[in-house]
């Protein structure tokens, strides 16, 4: 048997594993938890406290949407720079939360965005 349909399966869970932990986590745990007022407040407020909560559980989505691409590329037999450049969109993507949601004031934007670039420079040239 072809692990091809088995990598889609795969794929198509991760999407829906993706998907309904930004919906429902938002919904019935982000929201709840934000509301809270005991909040710490880090660089001044609890701003920045609840967006880095925010912006990290989204993140779970973002990378479980590009490990299903990564997998429905293998699946395809695409070439390591196609896996490479699926990469550097996920770390791309992975950059906007902590821009929105902290305003740029969590860095870990800034390790995305170079991973990111990076993987998709290496993709052009590979």
């Amino acid at each position: 048997m072809s692990s091809t349909p088995v990598l889609f399966i795969a794929a198509a869970l991760l999407v829906a594993l993706g998907l309904f932990h930004s919906i429902l986590g938002e919904r019935y745990i982000i929201r709840r938890l934000l509301r809270r007022e005991d909040l710490p407040k880090l660089f001044g407020g609890r701003e920045f406290t609840a967006g880095t909560i925010r912006f990290a559980w989204h993140i779970t989505t973002l990378l479980a949407l590009g490990v299903a691409a990564v997998l429905v590329l293998v699946a395809v037999d695409a070439e390591p720079r196609a896996v490479v450049a699926a990469i550097g969109i996920t770390c791309l993507a992975c950059a906007v939360p902590p821009l929105v949601f902290t305003r740029g004031r969590h860095l870990s934007w800034v390790v995305f965005l170079a991973a990111g670039t990076l993987c998709l420079v290496a993709s052009l040239g590979a």
